[in-house]
């Protein structure tokens, strides 16, 4: 999946995934720069769409209220 058919849903399995891979007892250091790097952009993804989502709502809600 590529970034651009990412879903928040998706976003927020993989920084699950990648949280556990760290919690882990087995954390692989030869990947943990690669992980760290990902979980950064998901997180940065994330906070961008649920602004854009806030942005969204609140338009729909004036609008509402002017009819």
């Amino acid at each position: 999946m590529t970034d651009a058919d990412l879903t928040f849903q998706a976003a927020t399995e993989e920084l699950d995934s990648i949280l556990d891979k760290l919690d882990g007892d087995d954390v692989n250091i030869d990947s943990l720069a690669i992980d760290l790097q990902r979980a950064s952009e998901l997180i940065e993804w994330c906070r961008a769409r649920l602004e854009t989502t806030r942005v969204e709502v609140e338009r729909i809600v004036t609008d509402l209220d002017d009819k």
